[in-house]
C-alpha cells in the first residue's frame, strides 16, 4: 500500500469513528418511552419499596464515574414528587441482572410505573428536564398517557 492510501484509509477511519462516537453520544441520557415488563422489588433485591407513583430504577457499578451525580439527580427529582421513589441497584457483582434487563452501560435509569410497569428507559447520565417529563407524561398504574402529574396526586 503506498503512502497516499494508507493516509486516505487513516483518514476515512478516524471519519468514521468520529460519527459513531457523535451518533453515540448524542444518544445518551435520553429518556425513550417503552411499554416493558413488570418488576418487582424482590426481582433486583432492592430493600427499598417501590413507590405508590413511580419508582426510578438506577444501575449502577462500584467503578462508575457518573453514577454519584445520578443518583443525587434522581434522589432529588423523587424527594420533589410525591409517591415516587429512586432505588438503586449495584450490578458490580449482579452479571445475572445486567443481563435479565439488557443493562449495556451505566448508569441505566428505568421509570417504572406505580404497578412496576418499565415505562421508560434512560442510559447514560439522564437530564432531570427530561426524567420530569417522562413521568409527567404517564399517569402510573394505568398504561393510559396523561400530561399532568398533578391529575394523578390530586385523586
Amino acid at each position: 500500500m503506498n503512502p497516499l492510501e494508507a493516509i486516505g484509509l487513516l483518514l476515512a477511519l478516524l471519519a468514521g469513528t468520529t460519527v459513531l462516537g457523535l451518533f453515540w453520544r448524542a444518544r445518551q441520557g435520553r429518556v425513550t418511552q417503552i411499554s416493558g415488563q413488570i418488576i418487582r422489588p424482590a426481582d433486583v433485591a432492592a430493600a427499598t419499596p417501590f413507590g405508590a407513583a413511580a419508582t426510578l430504577l438506577q444501575f449502577s457499578t462500584e467503578l462508575c464515574a457518573r453514577c454519584p451525580g445520578t443518583r443525587r439527580l434522581l434522589g432529588a427529582v423523587a424527594d420533589s414528587r410525591p409517591g415516587v421513589v429512586h432505588v438503586d441497584v449495584d450490578l458490580t457483582h449482579r452479571a445475572d441482572l445486567a443481563n435479565r434487563y439488557s443493562i449495556l452501560q451505566t448508569p441505566t435509569t428505568l421509570i417504572l410505573d406505580g404497578a412496576g410497569r418499565v415505562r421508560a428507559r434512560v442510559g447514560g447520565a439522564p437530564n432531570r428536564a427530561a426524567i420530569a417529563a417522562a413521568l409527567d407524561n404517564f399517569e402510573p398504574g394505568s398504561g393510559r398517557s396523561t400530561t399532568l402529574w398533578s391529575s394523578y396526586v390530586n385523586r
